[in-house]
């Protein structure tokens, strides 16, 4: 097991199994809330859905207590582990039921390739995706995104304000009432933009004018604006400006 992301909230680890057998092993108690989804390979599992032959099209969901039993008659496999607090959990799921077995399509897919990569932002750029993801693979809250601009108005506000909850999706999320999918998709869906790119926007703004203003050191001003380090404020940058901020400094003189 190989860990990709660790925060308070979640964990994801990429898990690679290199076992070729076809006999059933010893019964294993869960011990997480979670979520599991193939990217190599395939193999059998029997769960609280009954039996399952898991592979890329497929995707299960654990729960604390429930007992699995796996065989792999086809080789080795390579899966993804997401572990989720039972606070996320209960937050994720409140208004819909939790499936035990999920078809993956071409969207699921996708938003699993895309929590895969790494990131230095766990708080909002991970968590959104991770979000993204067990939304898409479970479907949709009860009456799905209902573009309630006041919910999204807030979070706006915020964000611009730097509140203490902004710092990441899920409190602010907590701080608004809502689960953080349901914020997720809404602020999208009215703002046209995801959140955490909102987020960016307005912390390369705040680039802008501080480097207007003559700061003086980088390292300084990505801590500052709660980047992890100067080279994710770099690549931030970048990516909204196609300019690093050392180029920037030059062009605003």
């Amino acid at each position: 097991m190989t860990p990709l992301l660790r925060h308070p909230d979640f964990r994801v680890a990429v898990v690679r199994c290199r076992d070729d057998h076809t006999n059933w092993s010893a019964p294993e108690p869960n011990e997480a809330y979670g979520l599991v989804l193939t990217r190599r390979g395939g193999f059998r599992r029997v769960g609280r859905g009954g039996e399952e032959f898991v592979d890329p099209t497929v995707a299960y969901l654990t729960v604390p207590g429930e007992e699995e039993r796996f065989a792999h008659p086809v080789g080795g496999d390579d899966c993804t582990s997401v572990h989720l607090s039972r606070r996320l959990w209960q937050e994720l799921f409140a208004d819909r039921p939790v499936p035990a077995v999920v078809h993956v399509d071409a969207e699921v897919d996708l938003a699993h390739r895309l929590l895969l990569l790494r990131t230095s932002d766990p708080d909002h750029a991970a968590a959104e995706r991770l979000v993204r993801l067990v939304g898409a693979a479970t479907g949709p809250a009860v009456g799905g995104a209902g573009r309630n601009r006041r919910l999204v108005e807030r979070a706006r506000a915020a964000l611009h304000d730097g509140h203490p909850d902004a710092v990441g999706l899920l409190p602010l999320a907590r701080a608004l009432g809502v689960s953080p999918y349901r914020l997720s998709r809404e602020f999208q869906a009215l703002v046209g933009v995801p959140l955490t790119r909102y987020r960016n926007r307005l912390r390369v703004e705040r680039v802008l004018d501080r480097l207007e203003e003559g700061v003086a050191s980088l390292s300084e001003l990505a801590a500052e604006l709660g980047f992890a380090d100067q080279a994710h404020l770099t690549r931030t940058v970048r990516a909204h400006l196609g300019h690093t901020p050392g180029q920037l400094r030059r062009l605003l003189g």
